[in-house]
């Protein structure tokens, strides 16, 4: 009996324990705060470059690409969670509120956050893409953010999906910890080359 490691089944699998291995990692890389930005700059580096005809190796490139991307990934990542962490606070507490100026006042920083939250999705991905300056990012973020509302939604709402479906159905939980994380980031990357490709000089 031979295998052929070239049929398609084979390659399925070596497809799925490579996307299981990137999201146990990515999660490991998550694990100290600090290096959120790092992590999901370094998982959103190798998940555009698989999406571009599955081409680079996603297990072996995800620790370089962390490494190089560790102080911008980090300090973007700061000055953009630090931001959506107040905002998220203040809309629970505005919206705690029953008066309607609090319920306006929870509503505007719900906005605000969820914007912001595209932003940082939009600068992850900018970081593992260019090799541009935090302050450049960060603005080139906010702009792609604004500028591609229909891309913007579908980014926010791969996450919110994952979240709704796993407070909804707790076992799926057992799917984020082993694929959620790298497949989402694999179907974002197809987003981000598109939006990319729109606005590339």
């Amino acid at each position: 009996m031979r295998i052929d490691p070239n049929s398609r089944s084979v390659q399925g699998l070596s497809t799925f324990i490579e996307f299981v291995a990137l999201n146990l990692m990515y999660l490991v890389s998550c694990v100290p705060i600090v290096t959120i930005g790092a992590a999901t700059s370094a998982l959103f580096e190798v998940a555009i470059r698989y999406s571009d005809d599955e081409t680079g190796r996603p297990v072996a490139d995800f620790f370089p690409a962390f490494m190089r991307n560790f102080r911008r990934g980090a300090l973007t990542a700061l000055a953009l969670l630090v931001p959506i962490a107040l905002l998220a606070f203040s809309a629970v507490f505005w919206m705690s509120t029953p008066t309607a100026l609090g319920t306006a006042a929870g509503v505007i920083a719900a906005l605000a956050a969820v914007f912001l939250f595209a932003a940082f999705l939009y600068a992850m991905a900018l970081v593992a893409t260019f090799d541009d300056g935090i302050r450049r990012t960060l603005k080139n973020a906010m702009l792609l953010a604004a500028a591609e509302p229909v891309r913007t939604f579908g980014l926010v709402m791969i996450p919110v999906a994952l979240v709704c479906i796993s407070v909804l159905f707790p076992p799926f939980l057992v799917i984020m910890g082993t694929i959620g994380f790298s497949v989402g980031a694999y179907a974002a990357a197809f987003l981000f080359r598109s939006a990319f490709a729109r606005h590339r000089p």
